[in-house]
């Protein structure tokens, strides 16, 4: 039991923070499992012409590919906490990184390295979960977005029809009031697809 317990820590520590070649191969493994919930939230974005995007935990770089192959797309930046990650990211958006259209960077939501009013949209996939500070997150989030930006946040709520109370309590308990009294405007709760049985939502607020 101890044995397993160990285990199931240390995989769970992979998934927040991808380390070496397991953390490698959990990164490509995310690509395909996140393709429904990734090509969605793109979509959502609502991308008008010359769009600087921020994407916080941008794993192995998928859906910033994705991202940069939108014309109305000017420069996408990824952060993540991992540096295998950004390893990753680099390579598979290498071109565009050379030709100045993106950045990767390593770091953290709770004190985000950029300037003031740097990004017009700012999103993240499956991600908050591992924010420890939600107040401190929306602060640096509302601190680098433009005036008229807007963020976009999407997590799952439940598997296989049951809900996940935890997960409901902090979207509709915290990180909703949260936003609306950081004067987000228009913030709103969207249903997404299921992605192999997960209930994808994602709350999204202009700014």
């Amino acid at each position: 039991m101890f044995l397993f317990k160990r285990l199931s820590k240390f995989i769970d520590h992979q998934y927040e923070q991808p380390k070496g070649l397991l953390g490698w191969y959990i990164g490509e493994k995310m690509i395909r499992q996140h393709k429904p919930e990734t090509t969605w939230t793109i979509t959502l974005l609502n991308l008008q012409e010359d769009e600087d995007i921020l994407e916080i935990g941008c794993g192995a770089g998928y859906a910033m590919k994705l991202l940069l192959n939108q014309p109305s797309v000017h420069k996408v930046t990824g952060l993540d906490l991992s540096k295998t990650l950004i390893h990753s990211s680099s390579l598979r958006n290498q071109l565009a990184i050379r030709n100045k259209r993106a950045q990767v960077v390593l770091g953290n939501v709770h004190q985000l390295p950029f300037k003031d009013k740097q990004f017009s949209k700012v999103f993240s996939i499956h991600s908050v979960y591992f924010w420890d500070n939600l107040p401190q997150a929306m602060a640096e989030i509302a601190r680098v977005l433009k005036p008229n930006g807007s963020v976009l946040i999407t997590l799952c709520d439940g598997k296989d029809g049951e809900s996940w109370d935890t997960v409901k309590k902090m979207m509709e308990t915290e990180l909703i009031p949260l936003m609306k009294q950081m004067e987000f405007m228009n913030v709103r709760l969207v249903k997404g697809p299921d992605s192999r049985g997960y209930h994808t939502v994602a709350i999204t607020g202009e700014f």
